[in-house]
């Protein structure tokens, strides 16, 4: 009788076992003989996985995983993990009948009976794709921030480092222009300090590329037309790489322009396509080609809501893992070897196309090529393109007396004395401020001035705030930013720019134009009349 009321009992327990099984239907669970084939299988396997409990009751397990993980043995390795270690659990991808694949949640539990002897698996399995989406997705985001975060250090850095370097250059390149024309009539001597102007001026393309990829570089945007764009390259495109590649372009008709600066998009494409030959050092083919796109939100290139074309440069190279390809846009990275590049051509892109409201984006596979895209914002207004038979307007290049006094102002004393030269030597009268408070004094003080030309990076008072000021109590008083930075207040777009480091051609240009742009029709006063 107690055997019976025990059997009776058993009998119970399994019948609500059973019961609670077939409820569950967020969990597929279902049990394996001991060589893996489907003893049972419950409601939420049917909806998971697809299969009725007619179809896979006395199949193998192993159909519900990918081709790459039976291949890799894993179904085994799982059943046999779980008997030596008495569990297996892990995640991965899942095939459902319909061959569609889901992230799944495994467990397997062997199950023994009292003699000890392995009589069979019970498995759950749970469909987390949900999860698995929005984990990654975080991820990415995570990923993505980071990279930012790292990009706009060093672009930081970059900046500041590029600002200081072109104060040098400012002051080599200054002094070496005086004193060339001081020196004795030696070849050995001229050629010397010719070659230390050359180093001198690769120096400053240097600062230029790292201003852009700090995108602080001076750009002009205007509505550029890409295949007129590219076609006026055409000779340079060839002369610069070389006979062993060939350069093909694919433009869509009535592409639309692009809000770019078109002298930087011309260097930004050449420097794409010279790291593409260099890609290929046994030749191959270059592939330029645009395209438009209506960009929404949540877009690969992260690019806010908008018109965009996507100006491409393909070729047929190496590729890049994934490793160099994560690190392809950072500043002094290259991988052409010491002496052969100087890691910052795909920074410039970076910064001219980040400072366009664009994006860079690279793609690349070893062994596949690599791709460029340089996406930029769509113009609303055609190319003001200047007809190539017309021939330029020539000026007669009458300039305006030299006895003109010129205010310099800078905080950086080397090049505060290197601009005071170079005026000097021009015939100008020449102040000197190390301040913008200084420079206002000399002016409250009566001093005689005719233009001024002033750093923008100063403690306490910058070049545009000085401007400012003169501006509010000597209106005619013309002001001349010299500087490397382009991030100047949108107001200040008017006021004339002298680009650091600058020649004294430049210099004394620059001076001319502002004094005739400030006093067109009749003698501007001086701020001592004022």
């Amino acid at each position: 009788m107690e055997r019976a009321e025990r059997f009776r009992w058993s009998l119970t327990e399994e019948g609500r076992y059973r019961l609670l099984v077939d409820a569950v239907i967020d969990y597929a669970i279902y049990m394996l003989d001991p060589d893996g084939y489907v003893t049972s299988w419950n409601p939420g396997a049917a909806r998971i996985k697809g299969y009725s409990e007619a179809e896979i009751l006395g199949q193998h397990f192993s159909r519900f995983y990918t081709e790459e993980d039976r291949q890799s043995g894993l179904p085994a390795r799982a059943l046999a993990t779980a008997a030596r270690e008495g569990r297996f659990q892990n995640e991965g991808w899942r095939v459902r009948k319909d061959g569609t694949r889901f992230w799944a949640s495994v467990i397997v539990d062997p199950i023994y009976a009292p003699t000890g002897e392995l009589v069979g698996f019970a498995k759950i399995t749970r469909d987390i794709t949900d999860r698995h989406e929005a984990q990654r997705a975080l991820e990415e985001a995570r990923e993505a921030f980071f990279q930012a975060q790292k990009m706009e250090a060093i672009g930081q850095l970059t900046g500041g480092v590029a600002h200081d370097f072109n104060n040098l250059l400012m002051a080599i390149l200054g002094s070496l222009e005086l004193l060339k024309k001081r020196l004795p009539d030696d070849p050995r001597i001229v050629r010397l300090v010719d070659n230390a102007m050359q180093a001198g001026q690769r120096g400053a393309s240097l600062t230029q590329r790292m201003l852009a990829f700090a995108r602080r570089q001076e750009l002009s945007p205007e509505a550029v037309d890409l295949p007129s764009l590219v076609r006026g390259m055409t000779e340079l495109l060839e002369r610069s790489l070389g006979p062993g590649v060939t350069i093909e372009t694919r433009f869509p008709l009535g592409l639309a322009p692009v809000r770019a600066d078109a002298n930087q998009l011309e260097l930004a494409l050449l420097n794409l396509a010279v790291n593409a030959r260099d890609a290929m050092p046994g030749g191959g083919s270059i592939i330029i080609a645009a395209r438009q796109e209506e960009i929404g939100p949540g877009h690969p290139t992260g690019l806010k809501p908008g018109r965009y074309v996507c100006l491409s440069v393909h070729d047929t190279g190496e590729g890049m893992d994934e490793a160099t390809l994560s690190r392809a846009a950072e500043p002094f990275f290259t991988t052409k070897g010491v002496g052969k590049g100087t890691g910052l051509g795909l920074s410039m892109v970076h910064g001219m196309a980040e400072q366009s409201e664009g994006r860079l984006v690279l793609k690349s596979r070893k062994g596949e090529g690599t791709t460029a895209e340089i996406w930029l914002p769509s113009a609303r207004a055609r190319r003001r393109v200047v007809q190539e038979d017309a021939p330029p307007e020539v000026k007669a290049d009458v300039r305006l007396p030299r006895s003109l006094a010129v205010l310099a102002v800078d905080d950086d004393n080397l090049v505060l004395v290197n601009t005071a030269a170079l005026l000097d030597d021009l015939g100008y009268t020449v102040l000197q401020a190390s301040s913008g408070e200084e420079a206002l004094g000399l002016l409250r003080r009566g001093e005689k001035v005719d233009v001024v030309i002033t750093d923008q990076a100063m403690p306490q008072m910058t070049g545009t705030q000085l401007a400012e000021e003169i501006g509010r109590s000597w209106p005619d008083l013309p002001v001349i930013l010299a500087t490397g930075y382009a991030d100047l207040p949108r107001t200040d777009t008017r006021l004339p720019k002298l680009s650091k480091p600058f020649t004294q051609v430049d210099l004394d240009r620059a001076i001319d134009e502002a004094v005739r742009s400030s006093a067109p029709t009749a003698e501007r006063s001086h701020p001592s009349q004022s």
